[in-house]
């Protein structure tokens, strides 16, 4: 099996308990077989188990993906169910909502304060001329803002707010009024202490349940959780809540091809029933219902917005782990993940999309913003 692995790792430029920083250092032999019958799902868990290490995970993961080694595995009889399962039932129905809020976003609020930027911002930074972290989400927020051309006293829906950090900004530098909506209760009472004193309003609510009508629609790092059988009644949702010559962005994570599920081991134990949209899957859910006038793609930000956010998780993890009470396991799943997601942006397998639509029939004229 041993033999095996290796000629497949050969095409990645990846050895077995070599010296470079991307080479994986395998400490059970149980490591070849487990893998190779089980595909992302047991690299992922055999590495949270200890079976094997690597100096840069991310480097190793972006290897492997642009030789498309994962395309070189066959599917275990698990994910072939799994996706079968998606085919047959909405797994991002109503009745699923909150699924990922209790199961991720509801994990503690000490896990993201520790790992994000003083704005908690859980989504790719814009670095252009940022020196830091912080600096970085902030010109993101600001891009966003400039892209909706927000105006003082302008209403706006925030489809996912997370914590409040784009609905506070707005409220701060622009004037607006900010009505946001997250299925996370942990969200909303950090979201609702800071955003104290603002014209800000933080919802637990889906998005299915707006009845209200906004200036400007944005919607930010939440799209992922929507999945493919609700695509149309999302951008329906979206168009019947937006003024006749307001403007909706959508800044979500991108995939290369239409798919009905993520990851195997991002479902499992970080992003339940996510799923990445495609530029196809996009655009026919919102053909007759919007213009599309901008797409922005800056995937290689996310890159560098995932090391910063596992460097600040790593060099904090005695004060997260003391207060969440997590356990080295749940170290070494945090750490795979976002040094894995790393990789993958670095590779082009994913992209991060930031577009821009108007109503069919606005009197909207708009100019790109960057």
């Amino acid at each position: 099996m041993k033999e095996i692995a290796q000629k497949l790792l050969d095409n990645a430029g990846v050895r077995i308990n070599g010296n470079n920083s991307w080479d994986i250092q395998v400490a059970d032999e149980r490591f070849y077989e487990r893998v190779l019958s089980g595909g992302s799902l047991a690299l992922g868990e055999s590495y949270m188990d200890g079976w094997w290490d690597c100096g840069a995970i991310d480097q190793f993961i972006e290897r492997i993906l642009k030789a498309r080694l994962d395309k070189k595995i066959k599917l275990s009889w698990c994910l072939i169910w799994d996706v079968f399962k998606t085919k047959l039932i909405n797994q991002q129905r109503k009745s699923k909502a909150r699924a990922i809020g209790e199961r991720h976003y509801d994990l503690g609020n000490d896990l993201f304060q520790n790992m994000l930027d003083k704005r908690m911002v859980y989504s790719c930074a814009y670095w252009k001329d940022a020196k830091n972290l912080d600096e970085a989400q902030e010109r993101k927020l600001d891009l966003i803002c400039r892209k909706l051309k927000l105006e003082s006293g302008m209403s706006i829906l925030d489809i996912g707010c997370g914590w409040g950090s784009l609905a506070k900004f707005a409220a701060e530098k622009y004037g607006v009024k900010t009505v946001g909506i997250t299925v996370s209760k942990e969200q909303k009472v950090l979201a609702d202490k800071l955003c104290e004193g603002l014209n800000i309003e933080i919802k637990l609510q889906d998005y299915r349940d707006i009845k209200e009508k906004f200036d400007r629609i944005v919607s930010v790092g939440m799209f992922e959780h929507v999945g493919p059988k609700n695509y149309r009644k999302y951008m329906r949702v979206v168009n019947e809540c937006l003024k006749n010559n307001g403007l909706f962005l959508l800044h979500t994570i991108g995939g290369e091809s239409s798919k009905s599920l993520i990851d195997p081991w991002i479902n499992k134990y970080i992003f339940p029933n996510a799923v990445l949209p495609s530029v196809e899957q996009i655009v026919r859910a919102s053909e007759k219902k919007f213009v599309l006038e901008d797409w922005h793609n800056f995937g290689q930000d996310y890159d560098k917005t995932l090391m910063a956010w596992r460097k600040r998780f790593r060099d904090s993890w005695e004060i997260i782990k003391n207060r969440g009470n997590y356990s080295e396991r749940f170290f070494r799943m945090w750490n795979y993940y976002l040094l894995s997601c790393a990789g993958s942006f670095r590779s082009h397998k994913i992209q991060l999309w930031q577009i821009v639509f108007s109503k069919v029939g606005s009197a909207t004229h708009y100019e790109s913003i960057r």
